[in-house]
């Protein structure tokens, strides 16, 4: 399988950038209208480079493949090794997620106002070319697993910010206790997916 057309994910981050500045922050035109955006991505499995779709033996990825020149939003892939899953998080921010390889289980949680423990939603299986949104305003808490045990999973994320460095939350199911975290990236360096010269040479 190749991973070489760079260009639908030139055209992505094109299009959700002027998504950005036409929706002037409006949350639900983002979500509306960027999730056809993702969908139309994540139907295509020829463009995310193969260092950036790799699963570490112990911890799901998450490798940053574009931010924003404002930090209005970011592009992660999220590797999901066989049976991994995160912690119980919230975004603080808007997000897209897609499935572009395998499948994933999700599950929201929402704060009982008396306990305040958390209080677990019926989990839903998010197979290829399926999106899920997030947000403060729509549902935020949330946790997200491989829905495989013997297989990778990969998904693209979209977020309202550069999500590797906001302050965010880990909640303890039982007593709803919030710990801060910031996620930061499981790669140092980004994709250099401007880059056109070789398909420039081939048209000379």
């Amino acid at each position: 399988m190749s991973q070489n057309n760079l260009a639908r994910l030139r055209q992505y981050v094109r299009a959700m950038t002027t998504l950005v500045n036409d929706s002037k922050g409006m949350e639900a035109t983002l979500l509306a209208q960027g999730e056809p955006l993702l969908k139309d991505l994540i139907q295509h499995d020829d463009w995310l480079p193969e260092v950036y779709a790799q699963p570490h033996p112990q911890y799901y990825q998450q490798y940053l493949l574009y931010c924003d020149p404002l930090e209005r939003f970011s592009v992660v892939s999220f590797v999901w090794g066989p049976g991994q899953k995160t912690p119980i998080h919230d975004h603080q921010v808007w997000g897209l997620l897609g499935v572009l390889r395998g499948a994933e289980r999700a599950q929201r949680f929402e704060v009982n106002p008396v306990s305040h423990s958390l209080l677990g939603l019926p989990e839903e299986i998010l197979k290829q070319g399926q999106i899920d949104t997030v947000s403060p305003t729509v549902g935020d808490i949330h946790q997200v697993a491989n829905a495989y045990a013997d297989e990778t999973s990969i998904s693209i994320h979209v977020y309202g910010a550069n999500i590797g460095a906001v302050k965010r939350h880990v909640f303890d199911i039982q007593t709803g206790l919030a710990k801060d975290f910031v996620s930061g990236y499981s790669n140092a360096n980004l994709p250099n997916l401007w880059d056109r010269s070789e398909e420039i040479r081939q048209s000379l």
